[in-house]
């Protein structure tokens, strides 16, 4: 069954390259698992990220988590100083 999430990031101020570096090597990931960003939004003084993504599957979701592109670009993410809150999320009418 399709899944959407979404993520939230803060993030703390100065490090905005680190940040960016890490979801230029990770998002592009999310297709490779069947996955897609919906939507990409900052707050406009650059303290916080959300995106909106959708998966065919939690296992899928789970896959693109797992890969190891994404683990070996963990110091980048370790680098920006983020924190990330994870969300499933559904429509409501």
């Amino acid at each position: 069954m399709a899944v959407t999430y979404l993520m939230l990031a803060r993030l703390p101020e100065g490090r905005l390259d680190a940040f960016d570096a890490y979801e230029s090597a990770v998002l592009p990931l999310l297709a490779e698992h069947g996955g897609r960003l919906e939507r990409r939004l900052r707050t406009l003084d650059d303290r916080a990220e959300v995106h909106l993504v959708s998966s065919p599957s939690d296992e899928d979701f789970a896959a693109y988590r797992a890969d190891p592109r994404r683990s070996s670009a963990a110091p980048l993410w370790e680098a920006s100083g983020a924190a990330m809150e994870l969300l499933a999320v559904r429509d409501v009418q």
